[in-house]
């Protein structure tokens, strides 16, 4: 079992995936897409719709999943140079869950994230290269149990435009990748459960409107 920052990542790829500064949107209740352009600024992740999924090998017989819940991540994107965009996220990684009580707390031990002395994860993006319209390759640093190591996933940008629940212009994508936990220290029971973990990143993406008047 395992976890990741990782996906903060994803944001940025999801956004610069866009291209420079437009995307393809599907507008609510149609099936026509319509041109959205993507401003500038900072967006931050909507908690409610930031997660982190993980599964492994189970002795081979069966695929155990968990999730991280506890995520965090801001984006300052510019649209129109996205090389210059920057992204950092944390995870609380005590935010684990299995739906198993008696799990949860083991994943928290020495055996797996001691989480009483490396209670957070981070991930910072480095580079991000598209692969095609609205995918992209994203590289950065990964910060795990102390252990600091190079992470790539793939993102799939979904959709830009305003939400029509809360009125505000967000960004999703999704994003996978596959990470040997042993390499953060994570070694507890392999090979009976797998040192490969598969990773669902999935997130939405506000952004912060500014302020104006502040100060005067």
């Amino acid at each position: 079992m395992f976890r990741k920052s990782v996906f903060a990542g994803a944001a940025i790829a999801a956004l610069l995936a866009t291209g420079a500064m437009t995307a393809m949107a599907q507008s609510a209740g149609s099936e026509q897409a319509e041109a959205v352009t993507i401003p500038a600024g900072t967006y931050v992740l909507d908690p409610a719709h930031g997660k982190i999924t993980w599964s492994v090998s189970h002795l081979g017989f069966s695929t155990y999943t968990g999730q991280f819940s506890g995520v965090s991540a801001t984006l300052d994107l510019d649209p129109a140079a996205p090389e210059a965009s920057t992204l950092d996220a944390a995870i609380d990684v005590n935010s684990v869950g299995t739906l198993n009580a008696a799990l949860d707390n083991h994943l928290k031990t020495p055996d797996f994230f001691d989480t009483a002395n490396h209670p957070e994860a981070s991930f910072t993006a480095t580079s991000i290269e598209l692969t095609d319209a609205d995918s992209a390759v994203v590289a950065g640093d990964l910060t795990l149990r102390g252990v600091t190591r190079p992470v790539s996933f793939t993102a799939d940008f979904n959709k830009a435009g305003v939400n029509p629940l809360d009125n505000k212009f967000s960004l999703g994508f999704d994003g996978y990748t596959t990470l040997q936990r042993s390499e953060f220290g994570v070694s507890y029971g392999v090979p009976m459960i797998s040192d490969d973990v598969e990773l669902h990143l999935e997130a939405e993406f506000k952004l912060v409107e500014p302020e104006y008047g502040a100060g005067q």
